[in-house]
């Protein structure tokens, strides 16, 4: 259960990241919201790393590197998952806020990242190395 509570607070606060990098752009670039998303959705993944590597779930037995890629091999899926519900929102309620898209979006994708994150990533092997 803690694992969980910390993944929600890593994630609350990745959503907060990928909302305000989302919505600063928007406001200040010529980035519309599908490019403004992919840079914001970059930035939040390497913050839900950083936390959950170093609070949520801790170090793997792995390398960093070898950690860090299945971390953004994870992500990357979850991404994909979130990006399209958010461009379908989006496209299909042309009326829609970008937050509230990126807000259902986000949950839609938390599941799926809990699972390969605990399961995939952060799982420590019997055996060491």
């Amino acid at each position: 259960m803690k694992k969980l509570f910390w993944f929600v607070i890593a994630g609350g606060s990745g959503f907060a990241v990928d909302a305000g990098v989302t919505l600063l752009l928007i406001a200040y670039t010529p980035a519309g919201p599908f490019i403004a998303r992919i840079f914001a959705i970059a930035t939040a993944m390497l913050f839900t790393w950083l936390v959950n590597r170093h609070v949520t779930f801790g170090k793997s037995d792995r390398r960093v590197s070898h950690e860090g890629f299945l971390y953004a091999f994870v992500g990357i899926i979850a991404a994909l998952i979130n990006y399209g519900i958010y461009a379908l929102l989006l496209l299909r309620n042309p009326d829609l806020q970008p937050f509230i898209a990126l807000f259902l979006s986000s949950l839609s994708a938390m599941a799926f990242s809990y699972f390969g994150y605990s399961r995939f990533v952060f799982r420590r092997r019997e055996g060491g190395r």
